[in-house]
């Protein structure tokens, strides 16, 4: 391993990557996202926060019959997003699934690392091993409602070989309304912005060796920082 490479990896290492997909700037995704980076910042950790919109101006196209469409998404994935350890997906509910905006991030991934070569075989082997974290807002307060995103993300994390390492629920309609929720979701975004990569996650398979217990004892554990 060459000492770029180590670099890189340490620099890899505290970098978290926030995406907005929610169109309003002053919403309640976009206070979940920025209660995340405070909370990172506050750790140590180097957070960015990015706007799907700003990158992203157009869905997938048939790959095979016309070109990728021309727009900032080509920057966010490799430049952004592949450098990043890790990612936290913020964004409204809309008919009980993510945004049109976080939706296509997704789908538009295909591009870089469907076909043959060198470059997709880079990029997949970039897209591995992140730790990914999910905050949404939505008009009800019903925990059901975010059931399917919670899902499309365990799903990607397994498929790239992922952590999802924390998921945050907030309910808001109006612009800020999230705050007065007493569950106190933005507390809860701060907290893991700021755990994002210390956060225990365990994921078991049938052959995972596992100890009797989930936590340390309170005697054996690290004191926590004021």
């Amino acid at each position: 391993m060459n000492k770029d490479h180590n670099m890189n990896s340490d620099h890899q290492s505290n970098r978290l990557l926030i995406l907005v997909g929610s169109p309003r700037r002053d919403g309640n995704s976009a206070a979940l996202a920025e209660a995340a980076r405070r909370g990172a910042e506050t750790a140590g950790i180097s957070a960015e926060l990015l706007f799907l919109d700003d990158h992203i101006k157009h869905f997938l196209t048939d790959l095979r019959h016309a070109p990728a469409p021309d727009d900032g998404y080509d920057e966010l994935f490799l430049r952004h997003f592949l450098p990043a350890r890790g990612v936290l997906f913020c964004t409204p509910i809309y008919w009980y699934g993510m945004s049109a905006q976080t939706k296509a991030f997704f789908d538009r991934s295909f591009s870089h690392y469907a076909g043959s070569g060198n470059g997709p075989e880079d990029v997949k082997t970039r897209m591995q091993g992140k730790r990914l974290g999910l905050a949404v807002a939505s008009e009800e307060t019903y925990p059901g409602a975010a059931l399917g995103i919670v899902h499309q993300i365990q799903e990607f994390a397994r498929y790239t070989h992922s952590d999802f390492v924390g998921f945050v629920h907030g309910a808001g309609n109006s612009r800020g309304e999230i705050a007065a929720d007493p569950r106190q979701p933005l507390l809860a975004a701060q907290a893991l912005g700021a755990e994002f990569f210390t956060r225990k996650y365990s994921d078991y398979r049938i052959e995972t060796p596992r100890s009797h217990t989930v936590w340390e004892s309170p005697a054996a554990a690290p004191t926590a920082r004021a």
